[in-house]
């Protein structure tokens, strides 16, 4: 028995499994259009632009579409609304009108809005890739229509194609995402390390530096002697702070390599009478992302602090980058509970 379709004032029979036929293919491209509206706009146009720059292909080929939302969003809606019109018209020629609502509906929330939607929005790059050729017939055809609702939402809404700029907080967030994920391409030791750099602006050279109490220092009077040089070896250190009595100033930095060709069992010699590198004085509310800044302008790998007009510790390079990476760095000289 041919079921007749009417179309407006054209009646054409049409066999029952012509009409399943014609309703599967029709809930088919609805799921299509559905699931392509989830996908496409659950991609961030700068995430797309950052993988296109990158090499991705398939980033290549979504983002025109992504970043030209609105005329892509028409056209796939126009498409969803033709086909599930379509649908309906089709079995309510076939069925019962009340039957026939009911079946386009369930068809249509089913298999044409849950489950597309579901499996794009898990896909969404990979499925949007592969169907760009259909979302550029579906503008093509729709344009009369789509082109001119492109306009009115573009000067109703504007355009968005923003940087996607995270804030610090969540740069870390999604750096100890990577952690332990199979996914990832970064290993355990670069997500620490992306971590501590991140959280360096939030962190003053207070919080890491040496106290005075802790440092070994000489002062501006001392006479390098034989015994000096002993005491200077026995506290294993290869860079030696010289300050004033008061703790107010910083003479320079006393490098250990410099004395090695000197006598000084034969002749004593004034501190000051020695090559001293000098230094910059850094505050101790200093951010220690600017301290990377301060130690190549200082050209030096140890900085005095300043604290209420005194010279309140020390900071190293060293604790600088033990503070990026996690870990306290131990060399052969070093004793297990000091820091140079």
């Amino acid at each position: 028995m041919n079921i007749p379709l009417r179309l407006g004032i054209l009646s054409v029979p049409m066999s029952p499994l012509l009409t399943v036929i014609l309703v599967i293919l029709l809930v088919a491209f609805a799921a299509i259009c559905s699931g392509l509206n989830i996908g496409l706009m659950s991609l961030h146009p700068a995430e797309l632009k950052r993988k296109a720059k990158l090499g991705d292909k398939r980033a290549k080929r979504v983002y025109p579409f992504r970043k030209n939302a609105h005329l892509s969003l028409a056209a796939i809606l126009l498409s969803n609304v033709a086909f599930a019109s379509a649908t309906a018209l089709v079995l309510g020629n076939a069925l019962n009108g009340f039957i026939a609502g009911i079946i386009s509906t369930l068809l249509l929330v089913i298999f044409g809005e849950l489950a597309p939607q579901a499996l794009f929005a898990k896909h969404a790059l990979r499925i949007c890739s592969l169907l760009t050729p259909l979302l550029k017939l579906m503008v093509i055809v729709t344009y009369p229509a789509s082109k001119p609702l492109q306009l009115l939402m573009d000067r109703l809404f504007g355009t968005h194609d923003g940087a996607g700029l995270h804030s610090r907080r969540e740069l870390g967030l999604m750096m100890s995402e990577h952690v332990n994920h199979e996914d990832s391409e970064l290993d355990d030791d670069e997500v620490e390390i992306i971590r501590g750099a991140l959280l360096l602006s939030e962190k003053q050279v207070v919080d890491i530096m040496t106290p005075m109490e802790s440092v070994y220092w000489l002062s501006e009077d001392t006479v390098i002697d034989g015994a000096k040089i002993d005491e200077i070896k026995a506290a294993r250190r290869s860079r030696i702070p010289v300050f004033n009595k008061t703790l107010t100033k910083c003479r320079g930095i006393l490098l250990m390599k410099d004395l090695v060709d000197i006598d000084f069992d034969e002749q004593n010699f004034p501190i000051t009478s020695l090559r001293l590198h000098p230094t910059k004085v850094v505050g101790a509310k200093t951010a220690l992302d600017t301290m990377f800044r301060r130690f190549i302008a200082a050209r030096t790998h140890l900085i005095p602090v300043e604290k209420n007009d005194e010279i309140a510790g020390i900071i190293t390079i060293e604790d600088l980058i033990e503070e990026i990476i996690g870990h306290e760095i131990i060399d052969e000289s070093d004793h297990a509970n000091s820091r140079v």
